[in-house]
């Protein structure tokens, strides 16, 4: 075994080991002539699921009382497709968004902050690097879907600017 075929696999583990800690389904590196895909699938009787994408909830209230024998609960609303909806900002790749620019530093940007195109509205760290996400319209930012420090996915919605 070569030194940069040893390198490559501790590379994959590490990867492998981001990938579950992280409780992600999928991540890709592409350097130069290297390129590494690791992806990881759930097996149950045979039949092999990739994972599903982790998508954004909105926290229901609890009831307030315990509906009575026979009755019919009330319609639970349908989720929102955030990420059809042209305000929303959505993650450009995984890592773990951050709402300042470091601890104890005001965040970027709020619900109610009118920001412009190309502002900074939050940053996401990826492989150990801080990246700079701009919004991507001017707008006043009317839903903030991310907590400081919580891991995102690519494509999930992070904010929604109107």
């Amino acid at each position: 075994m070569t030194k940069s075929s040893q390198v490559d696999q501790d590379l994959i583990r590490s990867i492998a080991e981001l990938l579950n800690k992280e409780n992600l389904a999928e991540i890709e590196i592409e350097q130069e002539d290297f390129r590494v895909r690791v992806t990881r699938s759930y097996a149950n009787e045979g039949v092999t699921y990739a994972a599903p994408p982790m998508q954004y909830m909105p926290q229901q209230a609890a009831p307030a009382s315990i509906a009575p024998a026979g009755s019919v609960p009330a319609a639970v609303p349908a989720v929102e497709d955030l990420a059809s909806n042209p305000g929303t900002l959505t993650s450009p790749m995984v890592g773990t968004a951050y709402r300042s620019p470091e601890p104890g530093k005001p965040p970027f940007a709020d619900v109610g902050t009118k920001v412009s195109e190309g502002q900074t509205v939050l940053i996401i760290e990826a492989m150990k690097t801080m990246n700079q996400i701009p919004a991507h319209r001017s707008g006043t930012i009317t839903r903030m879907l991310v907590d400081d420090a919580q891991p995102v996915e690519y494509g999930e919605p992070l904010v929604v600017i109107e």
